[in-house]
């Protein structure tokens, strides 16, 4: 059970690092709901890759609002961008993205940073977090996220013990490239311990929820 994502956007980080992993190196991946475009592809795939975009943001372009495109865009953002990079990627005309980034500002949603005259914004990490750990709360009870949490302590364990470390990261300074098996492993470990944390916190609020309602 724990390598399945406890809530959608960990499987979003997941297939990302997957993608970054496999032969063919894409240099930039964008996951918006249920759309993956990528670019930069493997010169052999490109023109396959290239269809696929077209169609996958006309497709996301056609289902979603430009307010929905920007949020998504916003969501996945750790570092700054500007409001012309954010609208690149959202599809929108920069006044739009801009008009849209500053509404999710000012809910708390995204915040601000300067750079130089330019203004970059980014998703609120933990406004962002919070969100999670209430989604997960009302998604899964308290048996079954403590049964969670014990599963994936103990996939944790077969990894440190199956490579001999006792992190991705370690475990990421120690392969060559065409270990497949492995990259796909770290993946997994990186994703199980992402789970892990967001599982401990969901079950540490709801400790206290409950103690604070006494």
């Amino acid at each position: 059970m724990s390598s399945r994502p406890l809530f959608g956007r960990i499987t979003i980080l997941a297939l990302q690092r997957l993608l970054t992993t496999l032969p063919y190196r894409f240099k930039n991946i964008i996951f918006t709901g249920n759309y993956l475009f990528l670019n930069g592809v493997a010169s052999s795939m490109t023109e396959t890759w290239d269809d696929v975009n077209e169609q996958a943001k006309a497709d996301w372009k056609d289902d979603t609002t430009p307010f929905e495109r920007v949020y998504e865009i916003v969501e996945q953002t750790h570092e700054g961008q500007s409001a012309a990079e954010i609208a690149d990627r959202a599809l929108v005309s920069e006044p739009t993205a801009r008009r849209h980034c500053k509404s999710l500002v000012n809910t708390g949603f995204a915040e601000t940073e300067p750079d130089g005259q330019t203004t970059l914004y980014k998703r609120n990490s933990d406004r962002v977090l919070m969100s999670r750990i209430r989604e997960l709360r009302e998604e899964v009870d308290r048996p079954e996220l403590l049964d969670s949490i014990k599963e994936m302590k103990a996939e944790i364990r077969r990894y440190e013990d199956r490579y001999d470390v006792v992190s991705p990261e370690e475990l990421a300074q120690q392969l060559d490239a065409d270990e497949t098996a492995g990259w796909n492993d770290l993946t997994a470990w990186r994703t199980t311990r992402q789970n892990l944390a967001v599982a401990q916190a969901a079950l540490a609020y709801d400790e206290a929820s409950h103690q604070l309602a006494v």
